[in-house]
């Protein structure tokens, strides 16, 4: 009784350890450190900036893409989705300041997949489109008038990414503890009840105890006799 009671404290924080590295709701995708959604629908727009309020009304930013694995990712998570055209927008604009691209949630440019790179042409408001067959990246006017879908991209802040790479190592320390105290508490119940049990047989199984024993009896009986 008092491992069950112990397992049922316990549980809550298996749940919860369980549950840190959720993303914010069954529509988004966990992927390496961030969550991920894909907005389909047609929507018209005048700017770019009005492509990013889709993801910055829902708490994101528009993808950018770090390393091989997540561009892989992203590909294969968009052939079960994608009905529109080849390519797709990315977070990605040109900076004529430092002339450079540049990831609009200010992540460094780390890794990039063009197809068509030209240094001699005019990049002033050039964006980057996802080839949605190959996976590779291709430079286009920014000057969007409408769009089919959105890739949204999340950081898991820090906590629960902290608490998402060990998750697993507390879920196992929280199980063992709920056994370990399940086991130890059905052991004190069994002696408590074990004692319980012993000490009524001892109580009723008393009995006054002669002084004498039985040699010392048989001769007090044949001297009676004698009188």
């Amino acid at each position: 009784m008092l491992g069950a009671a112990l397992a049922a404290l316990l549980l809550p924080l298996l749940c919860l350890a369980a549950a840190v590295a959720d993303c914010p709701s069954s529509s988004w995708v966990q992927f390496q450190d961030s969550c991920y959604t894909f907005l389909q629908g047609n929507i018209k727009v005048e700017s770019l900036e009005d492509v990013r309020n889709q993801c910055t009304d829902h708490g994101a930013d528009m993808i950018s893409i770090h390393n091989e694995e997540e561009n892989a990712f992203i590909l294969d998570t968009l052939k079960k989705q994608w009905k529109g055209p080849d390519d797709i927008l990315l977070g990605m604009f040109y900076d004529t300041d430092d002339a450079s691209f540049k990831w609009f949630d200010n992540s460094n440019m780390t890794f990039h997949k063009w197809t068509d790179q030209d240094d001699d042409e005019d990049l002033v408001d050039t964006c980057a489109f996802l080839h949605t067959t190959t996976g590779e990246w291709k430079k286009g006017n920014c000057e969007v008038t409408s769009v089919q879908g959105t890739l949204c991209k999340a950081a898991i802040p820090y906590e629960k990414k902290y608490l998402s790479d060990n998750h697993i190592l507390i879920s196992a320390l929280v199980i063992a503890s709920t056994a370990i105290l399940t086991v130890l508490g059905a052991t004190v119940w069994f002696l408590y009840k074990r004692n319980l049990n012993s000490g009524f047989t001892t109580v009723f199984s008393t009995a006054p105890q002669s002084p004498y024993n039985d040699d010392c009896v048989l001769v007090v009986a044949e001297e009676n006799e004698c009188v």
